[in-house]
């Protein structure tokens, strides 16, 4: 993804999160019942270009050790 350098990436995340969340409760209202604190999205996010080391593939094993090594509680099934 790409946007202006005015924008902060925490802000487009932030930007990202909120629509993805509305568009979500929007198609699912049962999602709401589910939630604790209203809250959908965690507080956090991963962010990192690809250059010279961090190639395509060094960030899908990131993901995938991540998924694979959860710490909190389970994710919800939407489907």
């Amino acid at each position: 993804m790409s946007f202006p350098p005015r924008y902060s990436i925490s802000k487009v995340v932030g930007i990202l999160k909120a629509i993805s969340s509305k568009e979500i409760r929007e198609e699912f209202p049962r999602v709401k019942k589910e939630l604790w604190g209203g809250e959908f999205w965690e507080d956090g996010y991963f962010a990192r270009t690809v250059g010279d080391k961090i190639t395509a593939e060094v960030i899908k094993r990131y993901i995938k050790y991540h998924k694979n090594n959860k710490v909190g509680g389970e994710q919800m099934d939407l489907f």
